[in-house]
């Protein structure tokens, strides 16, 4: 949860004070984005090019991770969640914004062989999507990667899937395109199917930075599901793993709704890889991040820092 306004004059003169080493990168940023704004006039479009710019750059860092380890916890963290709350392998689940499959590539792993449909609208990160298919050896899985232009599902059939997730789109969608989501999502649910989404959540004022990252409260999105016929359920356990984003879940009317109280706090878990000395790789919360901890490695205490062994 975010408790400032960080589209305010003061909260950004705050910020470059105290992080002065980051002004330059900033301001790269918001020239490039200011650029490409003016080129696209539509949000999908302006954000379009965004991930072309990024995704050039790293294909990690365009889908918000500063390294493969990170990259990897994180996926880690939305397929264990997934898993806890009922996802089984005959499940038929969509992925909106799947990225390069940071979380798809163990889903698709999980799923029986066709059953994983990611889409994104980014073509650029779709063509590192395939990458990853080929680097963990997933072509036989047969998943259904599609580009598209907005959030209406035209191509996808009615009642095809029993789970919907969406991890950090709205966090980067002005309102328009959620409510979009919301009018056609339920079309393609199964009954008694769900939808999960992350959002970056503010109990302040609403607001966006850079035309990148927008902040919503929560009831803002409760009622605009509501409005869309679609039943709401903020997901607390959630909020006890190491993720600075919210979860909600939408279902179809009727359905039942598992909250996974039963979830341990703030566990992420394996990553699925293997440290120096043979030991699983863990991950911990660090700042705003996920940060990857090999074996020997601790958190300094009060401090976003981790201490490696000499």
């Amino acid at each position: 949860m975010h408790d400032r306004n960080r589209s305010s004059v003061v909260h950004q003169l705050r910020y470059a004070l105290g992080h002065p080493g980051r002004v330059p990168g900033h301001l790269r940023r918001l020239a490039r984005n200011t650029w490409l704004r003016l080129r696209n006039r539509d949000h999908v479009s302006y954000y379009r090019a965004v991930m072309r710019s990024d995704t050039a750059r790293d294909p990690y860092a365009a889908v918000g991770s500063a390294s493969h380890r990170r990259w990897a916890a994180l996926g880690k963290m939305q397929f264990d969640y997934l898993l806890r709350h009922g996802l089984r392998p005959e499940h038929r689940l969509l992925e909106i914004g799947c990225g390069n499959l940071r979380a798809g590539r163990l889903l698709i792993g999980y799923l029986e062989p066709g059953n994983y449909h990611g889409i994104d609208i980014s073509p650029d990160i779709l063509i590192a999507a395939q990458e990853t298919l080929a680097r963990y050896r997933l072509r036989d899985r047969f998943p259904h990667l599609m580009p598209v232009r907005d959030l209406r599902f035209a191509a996808l059939p009615d009642g095809a899937f029993d789970v919907v997730h969406a991890h950090s789109v709205f966090s980067h969608s002005p309102i328009h395109v959620i409510e979009e989501c919301f009018r056609n999502v339920g079309r393609i649910m199964k009954p008694g199917g769900w939808f999960d989404f992350t959002f970056d959540r503010t109990e302040g004022e609403e607001h966006q930075v850079l035309g990148e990252d927008f902040y919503y409260r929560t009831e803002t999105l409760i009622d605009l599901a509501a409005r869309c016929g679609l039943r709401a359920t903020f997901m607390e356990d959630w909020e006890r793993l190491p993720h600075r984003q919210s979860k909600i879940r939408l279902t179809l009317p009727g359905s039942v709704v598992e909250t996974g109280e039963t979830a341990e706090a703030g566990k992420i878990g394996e990553v699925g890889e293997v440290g120096k000395n043979g030991e699983p790789v863990k991950a911990v919360e660090v700042g705003e991040a996920v940060e990857v901890v090999e074996p020997g490695e601790r958190r300094e205490e009060g401090s976003d820092r981790i201490r490696r062994p000499a």
